[in-house]
């Protein structure tokens, strides 16, 4: 890697490492440190650095930061609501937009055979980097300045996102289990699913699901809602999802009364 590469990424990054053995670490990939090894005819004493550690440490660091940062945005959640929220933010899924958006690919070290294969714009290749990435701030500036990156480029775009998108923030992968959790703190009786409709040829069949809820008192149906999907599991998730968010929208109507009242008393 030129200087010059070094300095634009430093530049995208917000800061200047101290160390800069530090950076290229980073963002070696282990087929390039062994290639190194073997034109020094594979010497102990000239083992060659690659970023799987630093990953490692990253990985760790990342951890912390986003459970501390959730802990203070979201007081109310639950141990279950807040370990989901942490899995989605630091899963490789998520991770690959920061890794893009400073265009790691870019800068990464490569094996020849490596290079050959695509591997710059391989997902797992730039998530490693940009793990590693973060172990190579903490190590060069403390954890102050690691923190302030990854609230600034991983963590806050997203929970602005979810703040807009969700309910309280909180992304829905599985919406039987949000209905599930859902209903149990607003008191109601567990949903059912019911599969109303099979069509289609054997290779190509649909489904439809309805799910029932309860109401509070669990004398008669609250709501009906329908799901279609190619296997009964995702009927029943897009039928789960119907549901939820007719409960979302009940609890923010009554969130609202609430307000309107407590407005009220004090006018």
């Amino acid at each position: 890697m030129k200087a010059h590469d070094i300095t634009k990424l430093e530049e995208a990054i917000g800061y200047r490492f101290r160390k800069t053995a530090l950076l290229r670490q980073a963002l070696t990939h282990s087929s390039h440190a062994r290639e190194e090894e073997s034109q020094h005819g594979n010497c102990e004493d000239l083992r060659a650095s690659d970023n799987e550690q630093m990953e490692f440490l990253g990985d760790a660091v990342l951890g912390f930061v986003t459970s501390q940062a959730l802990l203070e945005r979201y007081p109310q959640f639950r141990e279950g609501q807040l370990s989901k929220l942490r899995a989605h933010l630091v899963s490789e899924r998520h991770l690959i937009r920061a890794a893009k958006q400073l265009h790691l690919g870019r800068y990464l070290r490569l094996g020849r055979g490596e290079e050959k294969s695509g591997g710059r714009s391989k997902t797992a290749l730039q998530v490693d980097a940009l793990e590693a990435l973060l172990a190579a701030l903490y190590l060069d500036s403390g954890i102050e300045r690691v923190q302030k990156f990854i609230l600034e480029v991983i963590l806050e775009p997203e929970l602005k996102r979810l703040d807009k998108q969700g309910r309280n923030g909180f992304p829905v992968t599985d919406y039987k289990s949000a209905l599930q959790e859902t209903a149990h703190t607003m008191a109601m009786p567990q949903p059912s699913y019911v599969l109303v409709k099979e069509e289609g040829p054997e290779h190509n069949k649909v489904f439809t699901v309805e799910v029932r809820l309860q109401s509070v008192k669990g004398a008669k149906l609250e709501y009906v809602g329908a799901g279609e999907g190619p296997t009964k599991k995702k009927a029943e998730q897009d039928a789960a999802r119907q549901a939820i968010e007719y409960l979302w929208s009940l609890e923010k109507k009554t969130n609202g009364r609430k307000k309107q009242e407590s407005f009220s008393r004090t006018t």
